[in-house]
C-alpha cells in the first residue's frame, strides 16, 4: 500500500508540474506527449487517475489533455482515466481507508443524507450526483465507498454521470490549445475551422448546463434531503 501511494504521489506531482507550463510552451509539451504515441496517452491518463485518488481537482488536467489531444481523443483519454481514478478512490474508501473516511465525514449531515439516499436507490442517486455537482468530486469518491452500491454499478453510474462535464472541459481545453498554437506561430485552421469549433464548444456548454439543471431537479425529487442540506450551507 505504501508503494502504491508513493507511485500515485509521484504521478500527481508530475501532473501538477505539467499544469504550471507557460502557455507558449504548451505546443512543445503537447508534441512531446503525442510523440510518445499510446504510451503518452496512457501516461497522462495515469497522471489524471493519480490526481483523483490524491484529492487533486481534475478540471485543470482535463483542460490540459483537451489542449494536447483535442476534444474527441481527449475525451477518449479523460473519461476512462477519471472513472479509473474514481473507482480506485471508491475501493480505497471501502477498504483500507474506510476508518479514516468515516472519521472525516462523521457529523457531516450532507454525507449522512447521501448515505441514506444511496441505500434507497443507489444507482440513480449516484448518477444524479455525478451529473449535478452537489459534492466535491474527489471527496465524494471516497464517500461513495461507505455506501452499499456494488462496484459494477458504481463504475457504470460514474461513467454516465461524468461524461457531459468531461466533454465540456475537454472541449474548452482544445480551444485553449488552439490559442497556444497560434501564439507559438502555428498555422491558423481557418475561419471555418475556428467557427466550427466555437459552435461545438457553445453547444457542449449549453447541453451540459441543461443536463446539470435537469439532474439537480431530479435529485431534489428523488433525494430532497441531500439537496436541502447542500442548499442550507
Amino acid at each position: 500500500m505504501k508503494s502504491l501511494l508513493l507511485l500515485l504521489s509521484l504521478l500527481a506531482a508530475a501532473a501538477a508540474a505539467a499544469l504550471w507550463l507557460p502557455l507558449d510552451r504548451l505546443p512543445e509539451f503537447g508534441a512531446w506527449i503525442r510523440g510518445l504515441g499510446v504510451a503518452g496517452a496512457l501516461l497522462i491518463g495515469a497522471l489524471y487517475a493519480a490526481a483523483t485518488v490524491l484529492l487533486i481537482p481534475g478540471s485543470l488536467i482535463t483542460l490540459l489533455i483537451g489542449a494536447i489531444y483535442g476534444p474527441l481523443l481527449g475525451l477518449a483519454i479523460v473519461s476512462p482515466a477519471s472513472v479509473a481514478g474514481a473507482t480506485l478512490a471508491f475501493l480505497l474508501g471501502r477498504g483500507v481507508f474506510r476508518p479514516a473516511v468515516e472519521r472525516k465525514l462523521a457529523g457531516r449531515r450532507r454525507f449522512d443524507a447521501l448515505q441514506t439516499a444511496m441505500a434507497r436507490d443507489g444507482f440513480k442517486i449516484l448518477t444524479l450526483v455525478r451529473l449535478s455537482p452537489v459534492f466535491p468530486f474527489t471527496l465524494v469518491n471516497y464517500a461513495f465507498g461507505l455506501t452499499p452500491i456494488t462496484t459494477g454499478r458504481y463504475v457504470l453510474g460514474s461513467f454516465l454521470g461524468m461524461l457531459p462535464g468531461t466533454l465540456m472541459y475537454v472541449w474548452l481545453g482544445s480551444t485553449a490549445g488552439d490559442l497556444a498554437e497560434l501564439t507559438a506561430g502555428a498555422p491558423d485552421a481557418g475561419a471555418a475551422g475556428t467557427a466550427l469549433k466555437a459552435v461545438g464548444l457553445l453547444a457542449t456548454i449549453l447541453v451540459t448546463v441543461l443536463i446539470t439543471r435537469s439532474a439537480r431537479r431530479a435529485l431534489a425529487e428523488s433525494a430532497p434531503e441531500v439537496v436541502a442540506e447542500e442548499t442550507a450551507r
